[in-house]
């Protein structure tokens, strides 16, 4: 497992050198004069001409590139064109609201999809695995921001009044449930979906027969030979789902006028603010990757062959080699 997490973490920095070559590309395609977007119209030619030398607009596009990943690498973020802050500090406040964002939507959707999921493969056929494949599907073919509107009409001010439907800086916890629950609706499906499918067939296996038959209890068989074998092929499931929240999560911010990472993305790009789109993108793609990551580990570690192999452990020193006839 230490092999893989390094073999993984090596090709995670190769596909962040990826991104970020592609996001330079693309951040130098946009139109638009930076200096010009940063100084307004009524700017002096000599103005502009002076702040084209300090962001350095004025050098070949492989020595900006090197500067700026040269920054990277030692931390450095750059400075955001719009309002002179640095990235890495400016970004906290949003990124810390998008991570809240995303671990309550992760909280609720992951451990009730799995539930649901396996309880509709043990109810298969009947009619709670009918209503939540039905619904599943339902779900999965709304979009977040609709689903998110459904929500506020019923469970906002408009509708049951219980919770608020616009995010404030002096608001209560209440403020965050109908975001979480927008997002927790839109990953939930794949994830039942998958957990249903691999615990029906996980349940129809020759060792989950055997097991019944030494006369086991329903529960042990459940929980010590079922869920662990289905808890594998899910997690890849869950990986890409909660990896889609880093991305998915800008519509949400968008509809609940949350600050966070996905409403300074919006905003970075209608100002060209270059510094802070490299950064925002760069920091989605490294929530995606870390994501993959633990589900591979995860994976491994659901897996009783990897288990049992780790508690047996490697052959003790001493012994002779092993010849057959």
């Amino acid at each position: 497992m230490t092999r893989l997490i390094a073999v993984r973490l090596l090709f995670g920095a190769l596909t962040l050198w990826a991104v970020s070559v592609v996001v330079f590309a693309a951040t130098q395609a946009l139109p638009g004069d930076a200096a010009q977007l940063i100084l307004g119209r009524d700017a002096t030619p000599e103005r502009l001409e002076a702040l084209r030398d300090q962001l350095n607009l004025h050098q070949p596009v492989a020595v900006q590139y090197t500067q700026w990943l040269q920054g990277l690498l030692q931390g450095d973020l750059g400075t955001s064109f719009s309002n002179r802050q640095p990235v890495a500090g400016f970004l906290e406040s949003p990124l810390g609201n998008s991570l809240t964002l995303m671990g309550l939507a992760a909280l609720v959707a992951t451990p009730v999809s799995l539930v649901v999921g396996a309880f509709s493969a043990l109810r298969r056929d009947r009619g709670f695995d009918h209503t939540a494949s039905l619904g599943t599907l339902v779900l999965a073919s709304v979009p977040e921001f609709v689903v998110g509107i459904l929500l506020i009409l019923v469970l906002g001010p408009g509708g049951l009044d219980l919770f608020a439907s616009v995010y404030s800086r002096t608001g209560g916890p209440d403020q965050w449930v109908l975001p979480a629950l927008t997002l927790a609706l839109a990953v939930a499906p794949p994830i039942v979906r998958m957990m249903r499918a691999t615990m029906i067939e996980v349940l129809e296996s020759e060792y989950v027969q055997q097991a019944r038959l030494k006369g086991l209890d329903e529960r042990v068989v459940l929980w010590r030979h079922a869920a662990p074998n289905a808890i594998g092929p899910v997690a890849q499931v869950i990986a890409l789902q909660l990896a889609w929240l880093a991305g998915g999560v800008v519509a949400v911010e968008f509809l609940f006028n949350i600050p966070g990472i996905g409403k300074v993305l919006m905003d970075a790009i209608a100002n060209r603010d270059v510094p802070l789109i490299q950064a925002v993108v760069l920091l989605i793609a490294g929530i995606y990757i870390l994501v993959n990551l633990l589900a591979d580990v995860i994976g491994l570690a659901a897996n009783p062959k990897v288990r049992v192999s780790a508690r047996r452990g490697a052959p003790k020193a001493g012994k002779g080699k092993v010849t057959t006839r």
